[in-house]
């Protein structure tokens, strides 16, 4: 769906893009290839930037890096990239200035030819995301899977036809500053506290910003939510779309759900048994949730069962997301990397019934811990407490296990591997965002394994 039919709206409109890294340099290369003037601003230091820089020098975008000077407010409209916040001090003082601000997924939709999905929610869009692409691989439908998941939008969009599909995982961040963007499917796995740093504490602001994922959806679009969730129910009754549910706990006239040991969905009068949920390769309930949301996407675009079927049979997940590392002496190691809020630590305990040795900790977001502490006191001998939040996490849980700190993530893990016995699970999965020690959760996570893979 083209939102912008006459590119001459971009000739010469001066644009400015925060955000000097694969969404930035994408988006602001797409704008200049229509005729926009653009200028590319990060605040991160040019040695953090190498690669990128080089495509901006070869794309001959103008550019600045290590700060955010005046020049990013000439400018007629500001695009920022996914991980730039709603309250980073350009993005604030380019409102007080009355400047437009969009996301790079609002651009990306301008030139989207193709029907989008957007997956979003606090837990579960990654792995939902991917396992969409994976049906529609397997059933031979040409797609494009970006968004927050790693491939930049604006990277791939002009790839796709009127016959093709784009599935996006989308945050909180880039919904902030959508304006048109309007998916034929959105889904909304849940809602639980996350960024509240950056929500000033509020769930209601958080819960809004979610929200816009529906936000432009007209009667004939369909939104996929999760009924089991209360701030997910509560939000979803502003929604001028069709709405299917999917649930563990309640059997459905109109969506997902589980009956008699079966994922069963009922849409557009047609019941059908899809799998024995023991056959689903990814285990959890918040897997089973994941899964659920997917069939119905495929179902909805036509894919048939039996190819949807044997997708959940194969399927492994995602890297950093209770990824199986190794085993040695008798204990398993797990890259949960990606969990970086209590709700994702708390569905990560739930899948082992083994002891566990924790990692926990990094750039703390706002985190209420208290929620973890009778799953720790049941099934954690220890914790390994790790990066910025080490000493709140030492205070959170105290009493409640072990607690080792640790300096180093070669530190933990050797500290992990001394306290482990056989039989137990060693698990990172750290309730934080990555960025004290790392550049990102995936860092993270690949020298989690690396080390592991040492020992």
């Amino acid at each position: 769906m083209i939102l912008i039919m006459d590119f001459n709206f971009l000739y010469n409109k001066k644009i400015s893009i925060i955000g000097a890294v694969r969404s930035g340099v994408a988006v602001a290369a797409l704008l200049k290839t229509h005729g926009a003037d653009v200028f590319v601003s990060d605040s991160a230091a040019a040695d953090k930037l190498q690669s990128f820089i080089l495509n901006l020098q070869a794309e001959k975008i103008e550019y600045e890096v290590g700060k955010h000077s005046d020049h990013v407010y000439k400018c007629e409209l500001m695009v920022i990239s996914p991980g730039v916040p709603s309250n980073a001090p350009v993005v604030l003082e380019a409102k007080k200035r009355n400047i437009k601000v969009v996301s790079e997924l609002e651009v990306g939709s301008w030139f989207c030819q193709a029907p989008i999905v957007a997956i979003t929610g606090s837990n579960g869009k990654t792995t939902t995301t991917t396992l969409t692409g994976r049906i529609l691989s397997d059933a031979a439908k040409k797609h494009v899977v970006a968004g927050n998941v790693g491939t930049a939008f604006s990277s791939v969009v002009l790839e796709l036809a009127e016959t093709d599909i784009a599935v996006l995982e989308v945050s909180s961040f880039q919904l902030d500053h959508i304006d048109k963007f309007r998916p034929i499917i959105s889904v909304l796995l849940n809602i639980t506290p996350d960024h509240m740093d950056r929500y000033d504490h509020s769930m209601e602001k958080y819960a809004a910003s979610k929200a816009r994922v529906f936000k432009n959806q007209q009667a004939d679009d369909v939104l996929i939510y999760n009924m089991d969730d209360a701030w997910t129910n509560k939000i979803v009754l502003q929604a001028r779309c069709r709405k299917i549910g999917l649930s563990v706990h309640q059997k459905l006239t109109k969506g997902a759900f589980v009956e008699d040991g079966k994922l069963v969905t009922s849409i557009c009068g047609t019941r059908t048994e899809i799998i024995n949920i023991d056959q689903i390769f990814i285990k959890g309930t918040h897997n089973l949730y994941n899964s659920m949301a997917a069939v119905l996407i495929g179902q909805l675009l036509g894919i048939d069962a039996k190819i949807i079927q044997s997708t959940l049979k194969t399927f492994e997940g995602v890297e950093h997301r209770l990824e199986f590392v190794r085993k040695l002496n008798n204990v398993s190691y797990y890259n949960d990397s990606k969990a970086t809020n209590v709700d994702s630590v708390w569905y990560a305990l739930q899948s082992f019934k083994e002891p566990i040795v924790l990692f926990l900790g990094g750039r703390d977001k706002g985190n209420d811990y208290s929620r973890l502490t009778d799953l720790i006191r049941k099934q954690v001998k220890a914790i390994v407490a790790i990066g910025e939040s080490a000493n709140l996490v030492e205070q959170s849980f105290n009493g409640a296990t072990v607690i080792k700190k640790a300096f180093s993530m070669e530190e933990a893990v050797k500290t992990a591997h001394l306290l482990a016995q056989p039989g137990d699970v060693v698990l990172l999965s750290p309730a934080c965002a990555s960025f004290d020690w790392f550049k990102n959760y995936e860092q993270r996570g690949e020298v989690f394994k690396q080390l592991v893979n040492k020992l």
